[in-house]
């Protein structure tokens, strides 16, 4: 199974958990990350990173939640965000650009929210890895209070497979992916799961991203120690710092 075609998987995952203009969500709720955020879990992803809180249904994404069209998706994060106060939104839990179609429906989803909450920010959590592949992408995601955050899974080739499950052979396309949204004009910083890093290799990858234009600091990022992330860890010969 390990290490596998990431590119693969994203298209076979995608077939999944888009039908027609719907996604496959678990669940709606509201997050205290970003100062409060409307956050909307969905499910399946390109990886399956030893760390993540989602796995078993990124693993198997199949009937694990029900499908929304964008429209719902909006009303349901905008009724949180109104009972809450909050003025931010997001995807997380999964990966939101699979392919043209997941890209489709999560482009529709910010539209609808910035058209009823023009001074809201949506924040989109990415791995990078379909906006590295189709680097056209980028330019779709121009939209004037949208936040992109690039999570890399790794330091270098070897590390990215190991934590993502992924053939080391793709550890720069999410690099490329940020570089197109910055490029495009999007507003796109990376981040990473420090704990798994000594300071020395986070200051090698920030001299990467510097090497490759990229205008952001490198937002780090604590684990979290759920106990099916630790044994996962463990199976991959991954120890927390």
């Amino acid at each position: 199974m390990f290490p596998f075609d990431p590119i693969l998987r994203s298209t076979e995952a995608e077939r999944l958990v888009i039908k027609a203009e719907g996604r496959l969500y678990h669940r709606f709720r509201p997050a205290p990350y970003y100062g409060g955020i409307a956050t909307a879990d969905a499910v399946g992803c390109s990886f399956l990173c030893a760390y993540c809180w989602n796995y078993s249904r990124n693993e198997n994404p199949a009937g694990q939640g029900q499908f929304h069209e964008p429209q719902e998706v909006a009303s349901l994060l905008l009724d949180i965000a109104r009972r809450r106060h909050f003025h931010q939104f997001r995807v997380t839990g999964s990966e939101p650009i699979l392919g043209e179609a997941s890209l489709d429906h999560v482009a529709k989803v910010i539209q609808l929210i910035f058209d009823k909450r023009p001074d809201s920010v949506f924040i989109l959590e990415t791995n990078g890895l379909m906006l590295g592949h189709h680097r056209e992408f980028a330019g779709r995601l121009k939209f004037k209070k949208l936040a992109v955050r690039v999570c890399l899974k790794g330091v270098d080739p070897e590390s990215f497979e190991k934590i993502t499950g992924a053939r080391a052979d793709y550890f720069e396309h999410p690099l490329a992916g940020l570089r197109a949204l910055q490029e495009a004009g999007v507003e796109a910083w990376p981040a990473l799961m420090e704990d798994l890093f000594t300071q020395d290799e986070i200051n090698e990858l920030k001299t990467r991203l510097v090497n490759l234009g990229i205008r952001s600091e490198l937002e780090l990022e604590s684990l979290e120690p759920y106990p099916h992330v630790l044994e996962n860890l463990r199976r991959r010969n991954l120890s927390p710092r």
